[in-house]
């Protein structure tokens, strides 16, 4: 028996995790070029497969049968291997809809705006279509019959309540794009992203900014995998899994990232927490000194203080990218907004919040080596430490309390 997904690029799908979580066996990532697409698919060499991009489409002349939904899409991401009988199945349809029923988004007389004209929006076409949509756009770079131009949706955006973005925008590793701005969708109440990684997008982190509910693609990933996966074997999982290993993979990519005035003990929970729970740590600052060969109060003399700002957004966009790690974050990176936005793509951010008559001046850190600099800096920086922060942390206690205040948040 073989399971596994094929498409061309494979190295960040989830799939195998979620896959070998719901049964006992080995589900392989298989890459294939065009030529070896058609060759495996004529080979049937597989018990069940799920079928991802550019392939959702270009599998179905090598079928047998195929479901309804994945009919109506004409897309297949499930493929079962009945002794020789391949039949396909559309279970991203599946996913999307449980996903929209589980946060009770309400689709029935809205308008939907679809970014993207792939496989998986004519997924998100249907599913729509099926919830009761009062108009569904479906939205493409290039002109198309049926479908709206960006500049056409801007032109209309007014009335739209629904966005779902099925474009690869805002995707690992080009985490910054969007499809859209959202400024002009004034009626606006959700954004749904298909991107579940990173696992805030771009999109998303605008949406909510907007005060605009925002549902990333993790859920529906594992949902669809759930279904496929009943296909496979022929059985009926309890729903409760989809939750269950959603949570889990959250646990297992979610960073824990510390911001937080200088001297307020980033560094030292960080290594104490990157020690207790197993994870790599990595210190924004000791990053810049190593990428600049430089120490930072000799970055601020030679070149000043915007130059030390464009390497500390550097830096931090690039780790932002990475998956259960600590990130100990310099007092400053607030200043920039960019940095919180990519903090924000994997990590939960906590505020470690050290009163300031117990914070202690420090001739390394240029902007606070006397009390009159660090009272400023307080001051300055205080409400937005607390804006940003998904976690509020005091530390005034041992710094073991801390790590375990901190665990007990996070978990």
């Amino acid at each position: 028996m073989r399971y596994g997904l094929i498409g061309e690029k494979l190295g960040h799908s989830f799939s195998k995790e979620i896959h070998e979580e719901l049964q006992p066996y080995s589900y392989d990532l298989i890459p294939l070029n065009e030529e070896e697409f058609h060759t495996f698919m004529r080979n049937k060499d597989f018990t069940g497969i799920n079928v991802t991009i550019p392939y959702k489409q270009a599998v179905i002349p090598y079928l047998d049968e195929i479901d309804e939904n994945a009919k109506k899409i004409h897309a297949v991401n499930c493929i079962v291997n009945h002794h020789g009988t391949l039949k396909g199945y559309n279970t991203d349809y599946q996913g999307l809809q449980y996903m929209i029923m589980k946060h009770k988004i309400e689709c029935a007389h809205k308008k939907v705006a679809i970014l993207g004209s792939g496989g998986t929006s004519h997924t998100a076409y249907h599913v729509m279509k099926d919830m009761g949509a009062s108009h569904i756009f479906t939205v493409s770079r290039s002109e198309k019959e049926d479908h709206l131009t960006y500049e056409e949706l801007y032109r209309i955006a007014d009335q739209i309540d629904i966005i779902v973005n099925t474009t690869p925008c805002g995707m690992y590793p080009n985490n910054h794009t969007t499809a859209v701005s959202l400024e002009p969708f004034t009626s606006l109440t959700t954004v749904i992203d298909v991107v579940f990684n990173p696992l805030q997008t771009t999109l998303m982190q605008e949406a909510l900014e907007k005060g605009i509910r925002a549902i990333g693609g993790l859920e529906m990933l594992v949902a669809q995998a759930v279904y496929a996966s009943e296909y496979f074997h022929d059985t009926i999982y309890n729903k409760d899994r989809i939750e269950d290993i959603y949570q889990q993979l959250v646990q297992e990519k979610r960073n824990i990232a510390l911001i937080g005035m200088p001297t307020s003990g980033k560094s030292t929970i960080a290594k104490m927490l990157g020690e207790c729970l197993g994870r790599e740590v990595y210190d924004i600052d000791t990053l810049i000194e190593e990428r600049t060969q430089m120490s930072i109060p000799e970055i601020f003399e030679k070149y000043g203080e915007d130059y030390f700002r464009e390497i500390e957004v550097q830096v931090t966009e690039k780790y932002s990218k990475k998956s259960h790690c600590i990130i100990s974050c310099g007092g400053g990176v607030i200043k920039k907004k960019e940095n919180l936005h990519a903090l924000h793509y994997n990590s939960t951010i906590l505020f470690i919040d050290r009163p300031l008559e117990l914070l202690q001046t420090d001739h390394y850190r240029p902007l606070s080596n006397d009390l009159s600099k660090l009272q400023t800096l307080y001051q300055e920086r205080y409400a937005t430490y607390c804006q940003w922060a998904d976690v509020h942390i005091m530390n005034t206690t041992t710094l073991k309390e801390v790590v375990e205040n901190i665990k007990e948040a996070v978990q």
